[in-house]
């Protein structure tokens, strides 16, 4: 059965803002997480269960992305919460 027409993404530019928000925001967004992490924590545990939790969190943030209307919010919240977790290397 196919899926209701008034669900499906009509612009392309929104549905490509998603998806590379998806893959690339949320790798990016995963990593930064784990070097957070790895900044307050032991760095052997966090690289430890970095290989466990990386692939949940990066295929979570996968899906979220496509709960949001707009592909550039969703774009700005990944960027700015990698920022924001990445900040301790910066300082």
């Amino acid at each position: 059965m196919p899926a209701n027409k008034k669900h499906l993404e009509t612009s392309i530019l929104q549905r490509f803002l998603k998806i590379t928000a998806g893959l690339i925001g949320g790798l990016l967004l995963t990593v930064t997480l784990h070097l957070f992490f790895m900044y307050f924590f032991n760095k052997e545990v966090v690289y430890t269960t970095m290989f466990v939790t990386a692939y949940i969190i990066w295929a979570s943030l996968f899906v979220v992305a496509f709960l949001f209307d707009n592909g550039l919010k969703v774009w700005g919240i990944y960027l700015g919460l990698s920022l924001l977790f990445y900040l301790p290397y910066l300082l």
